[in-house]
């Protein structure tokens, strides 16, 4: 789950992880009152989406005076924000964040996140801050450093001189370094985070360090033993069918293809797209139903699935251990009558009473078309959407 710059700044407040001044607004009027409170005259408007890059987008202004703030504030509230990481769709902007400015000195860049090569905690440091960290990676690869924690001792002297060396950290700011990558580490693993980034983390003129920028992730898996951080969920940042499909107890992710998915399990579903893609086409949708679906949840599936109007085929990859593919067979069946399902279907399905599942579908009557094995499924059902468009 992600949430707002402002509400990670929030948690950073509580860990003692210095911030400049500021305030969430979700009009005009506020954000003028938010900024009277802040010492300005420079002042910053932030766009607040679930998306980075958003001062190339034109969703970050740097203003000198109350005027200019409101004329900001104005254009970015309700503003479509396009960023590389919105797609082409954007975002509407629904919220601001208002600053206080900076003179910046240096420009760094601080993340920490769960590496599973290493099962442990890193940190990934740069002393090229204020860019996409990605394309660091490809043109000055030799700028950032990563740095694995071991959890059994958490952070050690030596992990801090390895980021101040890669950083360039003065001497006189060294203890104040130290005690901000301890407390991140704190409220990183406190609060079940996937990510953290700091972008940029900023050498202030008068020599002080503060976190500009903050971006957070937390794993989905362990909200139900963090309530505070669950209630600033923000459900318009979110896919309305990815939404609903998490209220039906599925695991759906939208993608851009053409082939809907509904699988049982992640790594078979990652391996459905996998295929997919190899055979010519694009998956239109991760969707995992789990171990123990029903068949009403059969149903919501091939609801969510068909209310995407990209979607001109389905695939059904089922390898019944738990689930029983009679179940799956009955799902399909129900839906098949109920949603009038217009577009292929290609169902595979292998495991628990298969030939149960396979004789429920025959008898059905509907125009399911039957695999063999995973392969066979792609090629049928590529080739199928290929011949229905």
């Amino acid at each position: 789950m992600n949430i707002h710059e402002y509400q990670a700044k929030e948690i950073f407040k509580k860990y003692s992880i210095p911030i400049l001044d500021g305030g969430v607004a979700f009009s005009v009027e506020q954000a003028l009152e938010v900024a009277k409170t802040l010492p300005g005259p420079i002042m910053v408007v932030k766009a607040q989406i679930h998306a980075g890059g958003r001062g190339q987008g034109g969703g970050v202004k740097v203003v000198k005076d109350m005027t200019a703030l409101e004329a900001e504030a104005n254009n970015i509230l309700g503003m479509n924000l396009i960023t590389k990481q919105t797609g082409p769709q954007g975002k509407i902007v629904k919220r601001l964040y208002i600053e206080d400015g900076c003179n910046i000195k240096e420009e760094l860049y601080l993340s920490c996140l769960v590496d599973r090569k290493t099962s442990a905690i890193s940190f990934i440091v740069s002393s090229e801050g204020g860019m996409d960290i990605e394309e660091v990676a490809k043109t000055n690869p030799e700028k950032i450093s990563k740095i694995a924690i071991d959890p059994v001792y958490g952070i050690m002297p030596f992990h801090i001189r390895q980021m101040v060396e890669c950083l360039g950290i003065e001497k006189d700011l060294y203890n104040k370094f130290t005690q901000i990558i301890k407390n991140l580490y704190e409220l990183f693993v406190e609060n079940d985070l996937g990510l953290l980034e700091i972008n940029p983390f900023v050498v202030t003129a008068d020599n002080d360090l503060v976190c500009l920028d903050a971006k957070m992730n937390f794993d989905s898996n362990a909200l139900y033993r963090n309530p505070s951080v669950l209630s600033m969920r923000d459900l318009d940042e979110e896919d309305p069918l990815e939404i609903e499909a998490s209220e039906h107890g599925l695991n759906y992710v939208k993608l851009d293809g053409a082939i809907g998915c509904m699988v049982n399990g992640a790594g078979l579903a990652m391996a459905t797209m996998d295929i997919i893609k190899l055979y010519g086409s694009s998956p239109a949708n991760f969707l995992d139903v789990g171990g123990g679906a029903n068949k009403e949840q059969v149903m919501n599936a091939f609801k969510i699935i068909l209310s995407d109007p990209n979607v001109k085929g389905i695939l059904v990859n089922i390898f019944g251990g738990i689930m029983r593919c009679e179940i799956i067979a009955e799902g399909i069946i129900a839906a098949a009558k109920e949603l009038d399902i217009s577009v292929p279907l290609v169902v595979r399905l292998e495991g628990t009473n298969v030939e149960i599942g396979k004789k429920y579908l025959k008898e059905s009557g509907l125009n399911v078309i039957s695999a063999d094995n995973l392969d066979d499924a792609a090629k049928k059902i590529v080739s199928a959407v290929l011949e229905s468009i």
